[in-house]
């Protein structure tokens, strides 16, 4: 058995420095203070990794923190067919894999976001199948597990043959759009990745309907009515929270995309990341964070709010988290997820939590740790 392993390095820097994004953008993101994190996210997957040794795994990989570097320090038998440079490109993820392809690999597990998907996923197209240990800014694409530590389990199922293989969506998400607040996703493409229930993620799913509209509507005028005017509230993205900031008369200043800031019914702060968010709640004594889970994703923390970080969730508290999310979206996502990068938080958010799905109306949900 044959894996081949590929770490995007610069995957996700722009998430906590709220450049949704990072292609093409590295340089920014290193002045904005953001640091590497794919690295870390594959480590944390090869520390969790434990394949039969009677089944003769050899993991097929690149040189430094292409791979290597997340290897070095485990008893997994590997051997480095690429070498890595300091700054490495899409095109050294597109050279990796045809090396891959060429020395007979049986799956491909990466580190990185939908941009490698996609780069993996235009040399091997539905040739051998992939896995994606998620540690992008971006992850709509549905070849992610949910966590570093359901790959490490996808993979262990995979080599015993426990694992059936499914089509799985690479989300082509246009970056310059996002950046501007627009929302534009479409399938870039089919691959083949294992398939474990409840370890691997759904495409980014869209909700829209009269029904859904409506409910939207029910939620922001709750929200109205409970929101304090002595609270800093740190808003989230997605469609629900916009309709929140539309019925506080904030609808042209909230960013879809981002993360904002409201007191007083005003907005105090505009697309913000970690470091911004940090500062503002070191001077207030009451915060409160407002999110709503992705699509049918069901992430809460963790998928498109990386600037809502581990930290900043310590600092604010968990029991000042408010969950907002339609009955058709609470009914089309099984429980809710977290991955925050900090396992033992991940384990206190993990429960049962009240969601406001309308008007004066919570349902309660379970949460589940990546």
């Amino acid at each position: 058995m044959k894996i081949g392993f590929l770490v995007n390095p610069i995957a996700g820097m722009g998430g906590s420095v709220g450049l949704k994004g990072t292609d093409g953008l590295v340089e920014e993101a290193l002045k904005l203070g953001a640091s590497p994190i794919a690295c870390h996210r594959a480590r944390q997957c090869m520390d969790e990794l434990n394949v039969d040794p009677e089944l003769d795994t050899m993991i097929i990989t690149c040189g430094g923190d292409m791979g290597e570097n997340a290897l070095t320090r485990h008893k997994h038998r590997y051997r480095v067919v690429y070498p890595s440079k300091e700054r490495t490109t899409c095109e050294d993820t597109r050279n990796a894999c045809r090396i891959f392809m060429d020395e007979g690999i049986d799956l491909l597990l990466f580190c990185g976001g939908d941009g490698t998907a996609r780069d993996i996923f235009n040399v091997v197209g539905k040739e051998l199948p992939i896995l994606g240990i998620p540690a992008g800014v971006k992850m709509h694409s549905a070849v992610f597990a949910i966590s570093p530590r359901c790959a490490a389990r996808i993979v262990e199922r995979f080599c015993a043959g426990g694992t059936e293989l499914r089509d799985a969506e690479i989300m082509d998400t246009d970056e310059e759009a996002y950046r501007r607040n627009e929302l534009r996703i479409k399938v870039f493409g089919y691959a083949r990745t294992p398939y474990v229930p409840a370890l691997v993620q759904h495409g980014k799913s869209l909700f829209q309907s009269v029904s859904e509209d409506r409910a939207k509507e029910e939620i922001a005028r709750f929200a109205r009515e409970f929101m304090s005017p002595d609270e800093l509230y740190i808003m989230g993205a997605g469609t629900t929270i916009y309709k929140i900031a539309e019925f506080l008369n904030l609808g042209a200043e909230k960013t879809l995309l981002g993360v904002d800031a409201v007191k007083g019914g005003k907005l105090v702060g505009k697309d913000l990341n970690e470091a911004d968010l940090l500062r503002l709640i070191a001077n207030e004594d009451r915060v409160k964070i407002m999110v709503s889970p992705i699509g049918a994703q069901g992430f809460i923390f963790g998928r498109g709010n990386q600037q809502i970080s581990a930290k900043v969730i310590q600092r604010v508290g968990i029991e000042n988290i408010i969950v907002v999310a339609t009955p058709q979206k609470l009914s089309d996502t099984p429980f809710l997820l977290v991955d925050t990068g900090s396992e033992e938080l991940d384990k206190k958010l993990s429960g049962y939590i009240s969601v406001v799905c309308g008007y004066r109306v919570a349902q309660r949900k379970e949460v589940r740790r990546g």
